[in-house]
């Protein structure tokens, strides 16, 4: 069960961890409201959304934090899929574990190291793994690195 969204009365609400990644994502993708090809010519907006972005696309500010909502959720939810125990995993990893899964997609996230770590009770393993997802197309990029050192403070942060 996802650990960022709870229902309340029919309506969804974000838990405090939920707050918090919404917190840590956001700024790291940035909010663009008309659509743009990213760094590797995937159109993109929002928050770094990609499904469903075409050229001239224009959303509102409200549109795009519901879409990053959404988003996390479907993220989070394939992340703690290939996770043996994701709910033993303290909040700041966890929160940092999900804005990696968010970045780099489920599938990177399901076969990378930092996954493998993870379920192997190596915490601070996982944590400095998140260093590696640092390039795009191939290359390094700086933002990417500072996003990867940002994320694994976090992630160090939470461990007991």
């Amino acid at each position: 069960m996802s650990r960022l969204r709870n229902m309340v009365a029919g309506a969804a609400v974000l838990t405090a961890v939920g707050t918090a990644t919404v917190a840590v994502v956001g700024p790291f993708e940035g909010l663009r409201l008309k659509s743009y090809p990213d760094i590797v010519g995937v159109w993109t907006a929002c928050y770094g959304e990609t499904k469903g972005i075409r050229p001239g696309m224009v959303f509102t500010k409200p549109e795009c934090d519901a879409k990053l909502v959404d988003s996390l959720v479907v993220h989070e939810t394939g992340m703690r899929d290939c996770l043996d125990d994701p709910d033993a995993i303290p909040v700041k990893p966890y929160i940092a574990f999900v804005s990696l899964t968010y970045n780099i997609g489920v599938a990177a996230f399901c076969r990378s190291s930092v996954a493998r770590r993870a379920n192997a009770g190596d915490l601070q393993g996982a944590c400095d793994a998140i260093l590696m997802w640092d390039r795009a197309g191939g290359k390094q990029v700086r933002g990417l690195t500072l996003r990867r050192q940002k994320e694994r403070q976090i992630c160090i942060e939470g461990l007991p």
